[in-house]
């Protein structure tokens, strides 16, 4: 019988491009106010990446770091996943480049494609490799470039994406620190979020937000409290929820219905905006570098969004 073994999160750490944007710069290239954009999206800055900080660059930068915290011999990460779904060249996928970056000389590596819900999916993955033993270690990375996607004269989805990468690796563990994941999906409403051709050619993330809202604000609490269950666990016992940053009302809603306390919730996306499948290990880096988190904390993680896809589970801090 094949031996297998828990599952955790040993480092974490994340990419933020230099770039800084805020909304009184956004206003100057689209037809709404300042004020405009945080009172509907919560959102006061994000960041845009510069040229020279491509996906390649700020996986490997947010990677290393990762590895680092954790204290891994690079040899000993086995594989790579990048949870990404903005990379303009369509292949080959850029976690083989990204494991060649950091120098992972044994690493296997692919992408995965859930769009916001990417990298609690490649959690899952991950865990999974980890645990039935065809990987020691495995670096999981989210990263976007979002602002490469999003229309000027769209003011919806122009003011709330931003650009950034996070990474944890998830490490052989002598107990369980990575629950079961709850995930699903609703093919019927693809068109809700997702990437538009426009007369000229040239594709934008188009979305219809209030159907965003209202499906993530219904079905969410719901998927939360499966992951819960299914980590052995009631939401009362739940440290911390690291919810994906879609916008500040979503994410309001979702902890007003849950009744979860408002002081334990990540609003990465405040000053980070909405990173597409970097935000939840973006708002779980921010978390951890405040210092507020011990070890063994457990952590809600819930990622949600284009698809209609979403996945979440329940882990412990390291």
């Amino acid at each position: 019988m094949q031996q297998t073994y828990g599952s955790a999160i040993t480092g974490i750490a994340a990419y933020r491009p230099t770039n800084l944007v805020s909304n009184v710069e956004l206003a100057k290239r689209t037809s709404v106010d300042p004020e405009w954009i945080e009172s509907r999206t919560g959102i006061k800055t994000r960041y845009h990446a510069t040229p020279e900080e491509d996906m390649v660059t700020m996986s490997a930068d947010a990677g290393q770091k990762a590895i680092a915290m954790a204290n891994v011999d690079p040899a000993e990460i086995d594989l790579t996943i990048v949870a990404t779904a903005t990379r303009r060249q369509r292949m080959p996928g850029i976690g083989p480049q990204v494991a060649t970056r950091i120098g992972l000389p044994a690493s296997g590596a692919y992408d995965l494609n859930a769009v916001c819900a990417g990298f609690t999916y490649s959690v899952s993955m991950a865990s999974n490799a980890v645990r039935v033993g065809d990987a020691r270690n495995v670096l999981v990375v989210g990263v976007e470039r979002t602002s490469d996607w999003i229309n000027p004269e769209d003011p919806d989805t122009f003011v709330i994406f931003g650009d950034g990468a996070g990474a944890v690796v998830v490490s052989r563990a002598t107990e369980d620190a990575i629950g079961p994941t709850v995930w699903g999906s609703d093919g019927g409403r693809h068109k809700v979020l997702g990437l538009t051709e426009m007369p000229d050619g040239r594709e934008f993330v188009t979305m219809d937000g209030p159907l965003v809202y209202k499906w993530s604000t219904a079905t969410m609490p719901g998927v939360a409290e499966r992951a819960c269950a299914a980590a052995g666990i009631s939401l009362s016992e739940v440290d911390w929820f690291v919810p994906h940053q879609a916008n500040r009302r979503i994410i309001d809603t979702l902890t007003r219905t849950l009744g979860f306390p408002k002081d334990r919730v990540m609003f990465d996306v405040v000053d980070t905006g909405n990173t597409s499948a970097a935000s939840v290990p973006l708002a779980l880096s921010r978390l951890y570098e405040t210092g507020r988190t011990s070890p063994g904390d457990r952590v809600l993680l819930l990622g949600f969004g284009a698809g209609l896809t979403y996945a979440g589970q329940i882990i412990r801090m390291p």
